[in-house]
């Protein structure tokens, strides 16, 4: 392996100091300053400063920089002490009976099914919520039991995550014509002149569900809102994946009313993790056909009768015994986001977004060349708190993802890499052609992601992999501070400087490539 010349030449309370838009600023009080002067706004969220004091603390303790919100939110002190309270104070059993320990437990089950669905602005006359164990969990449901057939239709971005992908497997296997609207550089967004063509092409008599991301989990591109309603008047069902979207953005169903909404709460407060859901418009979910049963989601069922009724609503979708003690924290934490209010989480992560695109795109070799390449827009229009990109040496290689990586943790810094799975954003920011990726699934076995890589870097000097980082509800002003002077120590360094990774654990490489 090569031996690294490069190494970061500061400690982790150590600044390079800041250059603002007018002057040079040398150290964080004077960046802040400046900040708060661009950015007025700002100082409406101080309630998230006091709780990053009182309920964040222990990352400030340990000196993290948390920037993996997309990948997982963090979870507030009270949270888990609230949780547990209701656990030491309580005897709670299966809620599948009408004991008195199963009837308390039903009653915190659905209590926390009517806050999800009071949060989400959702008429539960109009809108059912199914637990789910995330939102893949709840595309799946919708996935398999959607009725595709022959001369149907899915239609989806090619921005989505896997799990949204996943469903084509079900459109195809039921003879539905699968179609792919792409994202175009440098923005990543929809031409929606494309939409509109794509969505008349359908047949309204057959059943057709169109699929897309509120917020994009690579790029941070919001789509439209509008398209629900413009997709329904042409016969489709549509699925909106809000799981990256959620966290920090407004969702209110009693404005817009898609068929179905996939969510992770983990994503949105950070505990509990293991529970998603499905908000389902009763209409649609009289749609589906489940291609199985299972206890709790039956009424009746006969092995000598050899059959089965499904019981109504979400009963008929919750498989098995739901994680009835861990669901009473989706309130606890619903209610903490409600405490803060959500408009003060997404005013303070579009300042600081905002900050970041602008800061990082200032970052020049000395050549004039640009130290990061970022996949998505250069502003906060239409876009979340999430930012994808590659830091290039100054004769515009790639700097080695995995290197910046081992870099970012000496110093308690948490970002992601790799492709998010996120492939076909991926594959557009990149530049990768269909008939590359042609190559690489024409191969009888299957391959890893970390050997893909190895692929694409050696036969066509592309690395698929990129940087992530993303802001959330905890994030302060040296959180981004401290990350964009991380950025500036690879200025003027080139790959052979920087160098490899030390080693590239294979298994959790994979496992962050599937998160």
């Amino acid at each position: 392996m090569q031996e690294k010349t490069f190494s970061l030449d500061f400690e982790p309370d150590c600044c390079f100091g800041y250059f603002d838009k007018t002057a040079q600023a040398d150290d964080l009080e004077t960046a802040q300053a400046e900040f708060l002067r661009t950015y007025p706004s700002y100082a409406g969220t101080s309630v998230l400063d006091n709780l990053r004091t009182s309920e964040f603390a222990r990352l400030d303790r340990q000196r993290h920089v948390y920037l993996d919100y997309t990948g997982g939110g963090l979870y507030a002190e009270r949270q888990l002490a609230q949780h547990m309270q209701m656990l030491q104070e309580g005897v709670f059993g299966n809620p599948h009976s009408h004991n008195p320990t199963s009837q308390a437990m039903t009653d915190r089950v659905e209590a926390a099914r009517a806050y999800v669905l009071s949060y989400f602005n959702a008429d539960p006359a109009e809108y059912v919520a199914i637990f789910t164990l995330n939102a893949s969990g709840a595309l799946k449901l919708v996935g398999e039991s959607y009725p595709f057939g022959p001369g149907s239709h899915y239609l989806l971005t090619s921005d989505n995550h896997n799990s949204v992908n996943g469903i084509r497997e079900f459109a195809r296997a039921g003879g539905a014509n699968v179609v792919y609207l792409p994202v175009a550089r440098p923005e990543m967004r929809l031409d929606e002149a494309a939409l509109q063509t794509a969505l008349d092409r359908a047949d309204p008599q057959k059943s057709n569900l169109f699929a897309y991301p509120a917020q994009s989990n690579y790029t941070g591109v919001q789509h439209s809102l509008g398209w629900i309603a413009a997709a329904q008047a042409r016969g489709w069902e549509v699925f909106l994946d809000a799981a990256a979207f959620a966290p920090t953005n407004r969702l209110d169903l009693s404005e817009i009313h898609p068929d179905f909404v996939s969510l992770s709460f983990y994503k949105m407060f950070g505990y509990p993790t293991g529970i998603g859901c499905l908000l389902a418009r009763r209409t649609a979910l009289a749609k589906l056909r489940r291609p199985w049963f299972a206890g709790g989601t039956v009424t009746v069922a006969s092995v000598q009768g050899d059959g089965h009724y499904l019981a109504d609503g979400e009963a008929a979708f919750e498989d098995g015994t739901v994680n009835y003690l861990m669901i009473p924290a989706v309130e606890i934490g619903l209610r903490f986001m409600d405490e803060i209010g959500i408009d003060t989480i997404h005013e303070r992560v579009i300042c600081l977004t905002d900050w970041l695109l602008w800061a990082l795109s200032s970052l020049r070799h000395r050549n004039g060349e640009p130290l990061a390449q970022i996949h998505g827009p250069l502003s906060t229009v239409q876009r979340g708190g999430t930012i994808t990109m590659n830091l290039l040496d100054p004769q515009g290689k790639v700097l080695d993802v995995e290197r910046i990586e081992e870099l970012a943790n000496a110093l308690q810094i948490s970002l992601r890499t790799g492709c998010f799975c996120n492939p076909g954003a991926g594959e557009i920011a990149k530049r990768l052609t269909a008939q590359e990726m042609d190559g690489i699934f024409g191969q009888p076995n299957s391959l890893p992601f970390w050997e893909l890589r190895s692929r694409f870097v050696d036969h066509y000097g592309i690395d698929p992999s990129s940087i992530r980082i993303s802001v959330g509800l905890a994030t302060t002003f040296e959180d981004v501070f401290r990350f964009v002077n991380f950025a500036r120590a690879f200025l003027d360094q080139s790959v052979e400087e920087i160098g490899p990774a030390s080693r590239v654990d294979v298994m959790c490489r994979m496992a962050r490539d599937s998160a």
